[in-house]
């Protein structure tokens, strides 16, 4: 039986008991056991108040220990305050010998997203293992001696679940008929059930993009970001079961209905799965099994895709240690159970509970269709063969994630809502209580037909921030005539776009310290203060002297990169078409670099025009290194003697300066040029300043 399904058993039994009370009133309540709200317990304790943490779930940690251990970090400089503590003991817990019993931590790599997966200078490590994950967790609870009832689900009948008197909740009941009375309440689930027992406003799916006045919220067809559509096949596929012939029906998981206008809102939201722990060291593997249920007619598609070609099947095997994987979405049919999600936000615990193991069927039977099936081809079939679960992750859950990546479902509608204007810097964020950097990313809400009869995906975005950017104290509360003593750190009042960004773990354990930290100050004013009547002033000073971190500018001196020499950056170069901006590694000059998204090779240029006192210079190239980066970039030195064309490697990280390359020492008149292209070359080129240094 799954925890889940064990929280509903326990309902049914429990509806009819008398209300037990604990008695004590906790100057902090908080309903969840996601990363957020033990973070918020630890915050609470650490400023000597009481606290209780009332878990609908048997596991701590939500995502963050439920598969999600390719952290989506973004920039690293704005995670700050326990969330970076949390970083750092998973890093502590690394250096034990014992913590690598299936690999030698010198063959794990040091792989992560943007940056080193180990930060030996900052002692911070960023890619880890669930159990891992989870022991941290455990240990904060343990040490601060937190009281956590877990296996306790919110009674969402207005009548019975919740007491309020004069706008403030008093107390909340579960279905086993425990009360917990508190003088602050805190909502870190992904569900947002607490918030929407309280009566404050929410909202489920996307809004227009006239609503709140953006580009990339709505509906989004005829966009296609990454690579998760169907523009990423060789060729258009079918979506009826006889190819082009509509009277045979459509394939499975290909919904009838119009995908609906460009910028238009709907009720729909981003997809869900699990994100599968898998190995392929044969002695800790548990082969994909057939699962009860299993129907290979839900995978014909995924079956035309690979016919035509399609070979990215292995792109999120993402590594973590001990030789397995962060199994995530990739491509257009993958783990994301597309379009089956809708009625779970606001779905009964039963329903959901229906919605969580179709989940789980699809995805078994996924993994056990590409390892099994004879029609799909040889190379993919065998390698897909060679992994399984991992024995010794999940161990009371037969190796399954015990929560599913719940990307989105209510979002508050509260005191401020975040919105693309904000994180794009479009608008100023008022009462900054932590930064999120993130990509605006959206996976794929519906999988539709197309006019011409061809299948493809809608939703999925990936927009830059352009940097970090500021979250709003009023995000976090209602509006006062709501409720004046809850605040909201996971379903935060914000735009589904904007949500897109701000939904990543670390931003939900900085936001679950600030919530926190809010609520005990506001205590100090009086039993009947409002979190909404909180001074800003004495907020930020509590933050920051905790380790948060509130301004861009404290973010910067990790990424930025300062040059003596004459240095022309890319916002000064003459640049073609087919550069994307990023930031998500560092050090940079001035905004961030460019890449050229490894796509459009032979088209896309950028050249470098300095003015220099004729002389000698070494020329030096600013990379941001990475595995994924191209070997041979095609670079032309324009100087006094000619042209010298050199072939670059920006995947090996030289030795000396980490960010800077150097292309050799070259005689110049006044004029010098320098110029990149991208022409075959075997991965991403990223350009960003280009320096002449005198000796």
């Amino acid at each position: 039986m799954t925890p889940r399904l064990h929280g509903i058993v326990l309902m049914m039994a429990c509806i009819a008991l008398p209300l037990p009370t604990l008695g004590q009133t906790y100057d902090l309540v908080i309903y969840g056991g996601t990363s957020s709200a033990v973070v918020a317990a630890v915050q609470a304790r650490k400023m000597g108040r009481s606290v209780v943490m009332v878990s609908p779930d048997k596991h701590l940690g939500g995502l963050t220990s439920g598969g999600l251990g390719w952290t989506d970090t973004g920039n690293k400089a704005v995670i700050g305050g326990l969330a970076r503590e949390f970083y750092h003991r998973v890093w502590l817990a690394y250096q034990e010998e014992a913590a690598w019993p299936w690999q030698n931590r010198s063959d794990y790599g040091n792989k992560g997203q943007g940056t080193p997966a180990i930060d030996g200078a900052q002692r911070t490590m960023w890619i880890f293992e669930p159990h891992v994950a989870e022991s941290v967790f455990e240990a904060w609870i343990r040490q601060w001696e937190i009281p956590i009832h877990r296996d306790e689900w919110l009674d969402r009948d207005p009548a019975r679940g919740i007491s309020k008197q004069g706008g403030r909740i008093k107390t909340i009941t579960t279905l086993s008929g425990r009360q917990f009375h508190g003088r602050m309440f805190l909502d870190a689930t992904y569900e947002g059930d607490l918030m929407a027992l309280a009566g404050v406003d929410y909202h489920v799916g996307r809004e227009s993009s006239d609503t709140y006045g953006e580009e990339w919220n709505g509906i989004q067809t005829g966009i296609l970001h990454h690579r998760h559509h169907f523009g990423a096949v060789s060729q258009p596929i079918s979506a009826y079961r006889i190819p082009d012939d509509p009277s045979s029906g459509l394939l499975a998981r290909i919904s009838g209905n119009p995908p609906g206008d460009r910028g238009m809102g709907d009720h729909r939201i981003q997809a869900y799965c699990f994100r599968m722990c898998l190995t392929d060291h044969p002695e800790n593997r548990i082969p994909f099994e057939r699962p009860s249920g299993y129907d290979p007619a839900q995978y014909e598609l995924l079956l035309r895709i690979l016919n035509a070609g399609w070979r990215e099947t292995f792109q999120k095997f993402d590594p973590i240690p001990n030789q397995k994987t962060d199994t995530n979405n990739h491509g257009p049919f993958s783990t994301d159970n597309i379009g089956l999600n809708y009625a779970y936000p606001e779905g009964s615990y039963e329903q959901r509970q229906a919605i969580i193991e179709e989940h789980e069927l699809y995805q078994k039977g996924l993994m056990y269709f590409l390892a099994n099936d004879q029609r799909v081809p040889g190379e993919v079939r065998e390698t897909m063969a060679r992994y399984g679960l991992a024995k010794d992750e999940f161990t009371d859950n037969g190796g399954w994630p015990h929560q599913i990546y719940v990307r989105e479902s209510r979002r508050m509608q509260g005191r401020f809502i975040m919105t693309e204007n904000e994180l794009l810097k479009r608008r100023a964020t008022p009462e900054p209580v932590g930064m999120g950097s993130y990509t605006m990313d959206s996976h794929n809400v519906q999988r539709y037909v197309t006019p011409e009869g061809h299948v493809q995906n809608e939703g999925d975005i990936g927009v830059s921030t352009r940097g970090p950017y500021a979250i709003s104290y009023g995000s976090l509360v209602p509006r006062k005539d709501q409720c004046t003593n809850l605040l909201v750190p996971v379903c935060l009042s914000s735009s589904h776009i904007a949500f897109g960004s701000i939904r990543m773990e670390p931003v939900f354990m900085i936001l679950g310290q600030s919530a926190a930290t809010a609520a005990m100050l506001s205590l100090e004013q009086g039993p009947a203060f409002a979190v909404q009547d909180l001074v800003y002033e004495e907020l930020s000073a509590q933050l920051i002297k905790d380790g948060q971190v509130l301004e861009v500018a404290a973010a910067l001196p990790e990424r930025t990169l300062h040059l003596k020499g004459v240095v022309v950056d890319d916002s000064q170069a003459r640049l073609s078409d087919g550069w994307k901006r990023s930031r998500s590694m560092g050090p940079f000059v001035d905004q961030g670099y460019l890449h050229d998204t490894n796509q459009g090779k032979g088209q896309a240029w950028a050249e470098y025009q300095a003015m220099l006192e004729p002389g000698v210079y070494e020329v030096r190239m600013v990379v941001t290194f990475h595995e994924n980066r191209a070997t041979n970039v095609p670079v032309s030195i324009h100087h006094r003697e000619g042209v010298t064309r050199l072939k670059v490697n920006q995947r090996a990280r030289p030795s000396g300066d980490a960010s800077l390359l150097s292309l050799g020492t070259y005689a110049f008149d006044q004029e010098a040029k320098v110029v990149v292209e991208n022409g075959n070359t075997d991965g991403y080129v990223v350009i960003d300043a280009m320096e002449w240094l005198a000796p």
